[in-house]
Formats: structure tokens, sequence, C-alpha cells
């Protein structure tokens, strides 16, 4: 029985298969995590998806950017933009199953191995917060998603504002904020002000800002916590951060890490990918 982590797939279903094939992935003995961002930008968006539902319990999934994207667009609430490839799932005769299923999905999760915590997001975790924080308020949207205020959450959930958590946010600022944090998040300052326009990689931070996870004195720097969505930040492998985005829509590589008796013990399996898009085109 094995624990992966794979990083962001953004709809690359072939390279996944490749992947688990190369782990030699068994469902009735291994679980595996995806970090999020599994459609989107790449040409086999339904049948990732469809993979995922087929392995459900040992494949489990973290919600990205790009999935939230996917639900906001079958709800009428955001246009596509010229990059998007999501019509194969909105135009899918299973598309309300995927759609349904995929609103089901949490932003976080926590996984249990040798007395350590591994704790998965998409994109960070905020400076400010602590793993149960994290869970928490992952939660608070999780239930969103899953209910008839769906709609009008999707369509406030666009927007840079608020860029600073505080716990007295309420309603549908509050929403917005952690799904950033969640979902986008890869910059910020020092007390814990987010920015949003800023991809580069972590060497390349604008003036006064920082990657997320090197901001001093984070409250959950203690915590393992993977995540994905920074391509250009490539494979990072600390003792309590993984980032597994490398780049796989990007003709780049899928990435999977396997743990072996605790959280410390890291195989990488890589697969090179075929390139579905072009960088700044």
């Amino acid at each position: 029985m094995s624990l992966y982590c794979i990083g962001d797939i953004q709809g690359c279903d072939g390279a996944l298969e490749r992947l688990l094939q190369a782990i030699a992935f068994s469902p009735s003995r291994d679980t595996v995590y995806l970090l999020g961002d599994l459609v989107n930008r790449g040409p086999q968006s339904a049948e990732t998806l469809r993979r995922c539902m087929r392995h459900e319990g040992s494949i489990r999934v973290l919600l990205g950017n790009h999935d939230l994207h996917l639900l906001a667009a079958a709800q009428g609430r955001r246009k596509s933009s010229r990059r998007d490839t999501l019509r194969d799932v909105l135009d899918a005769p299973d598309a309300d199953a995927l759609l349904a299923w995929l609103r089901r999905q949490p932003l976080a999760q926590s996984h249990a191995l040798a007395g350590e915590t591994l704790l998965m997001v998409h994109a960070g975790v905020h400076p400010h917060w602590s793993e149960a924080d994290t869970l928490r308020y992952a939660h608070e949207v999780e239930q969103v998603l899953q209910s008839e205020a769906l709609p009008e959450f999707l369509q406030a959930m666009y927007g840079n504002e608020p860029d600073r958590w505080s716990e007295d946010l309420t309603g549908l600022p509050r929403l917005r904020v952690i799904t950033n944090v969640l979902t986008r998040m890869r910059f910020c300052t020092a007390d814990g002000r987010m920015d949003f326009d800023s991809a580069e990689g972590a060497d390349a931070a604008p003036p006064g800002l920082m990657p997320w996870f090197d901001v001093p004195g984070r409250c959950a720097e203690q915590t393992t916590i993977a995540f994905g969505h920074w391509s250009t930040l490539g494979l990072l492998n600390r003792p309590t951060l993984l980032g597994l985005d490398t780049g796989c829509v990007w003709g780049g590589c899928l990435s999977a890490v396997r743990f072996g008796a605790n959280l410390q013990e890291r195989e990488l399996i890589s697969v090179h990918c075929d390139q579905a898009q072009v960088p700044g085109a």
C-alpha cells in the first residue's frame, strides 16, 4: 500500500494514464491525491474527470482554480477565455454527472502517516492559518459549492479583494478570500497581504513580496504541506514543503511523489508530456 501526491493535470489524461502506469497504481492498494486543476488547457478534461470518478476512494482530488472555473462556466457565470478547453466537459452526454461529482470535492485535505499529518491544498496556506484553520475555512466554501447558493458564489468568486485575511470577514468577501488563498495564492508580503498579479518563479519575486511559504513565522510552518498551481516554481522539495506543478500542460512533466514509511521518505516519479499550450501565447 503506497501513498502518492500528483501535481496539476489540466486535462492531460494521457499523461496521467502513463504516470499511473509508471507507479504501478493499484486501486485496491494505493491512495493517490491529485492536487487540483484536474481540467482545462489540456485536451482531455472530461476523460480526466471520468478516470477520477471510476477510482473514487483510491484517487482523491482537490479543487483548483481551473476546476472552479469549469463550474462557473457551466453555470453561465463566466465566459470562456481563448485558452480554455472545457467544451468536452460542457458538451458531454454525462456533463451533469461530471459537474455534480466535481461540486462534491474538497479544497483541502489531510492524510495521517506514521504519526505525521500531510496537509494538501492546490495553491497555498495563508501565513496566519494553522492546519486546522485551513481545513475549517475550506469547509466553508465546500458547503456553498454543494448548496443552492452555488450560482451566487460563482458570480462573486472572481476578484483580488480582499487581499488580506481577517476572521472578521463575512459573506461573499470571506468566501472569496478563502478561495483565493487555497486556489490562487503565490506571493505575500511579510504581514500577509496577498498579491494575485505575479506568476513569476520564487526567485523573481516583485519588490516587497515573497512566496507564501517563505513568510517568517507562518502558523503552519511545522506542518508538511503539498501543493501545485505554480508551474514557474517547478518542483519544490523541502522537509515540510512539496510543490508538484511541473508544467505538464506546457510541455513539461507530470510528477508524482511516493511517500515511504514517513513523510520524509519520498521518491519522485515523472513522465514527460506533450505540449498542449504555449506559455504567453
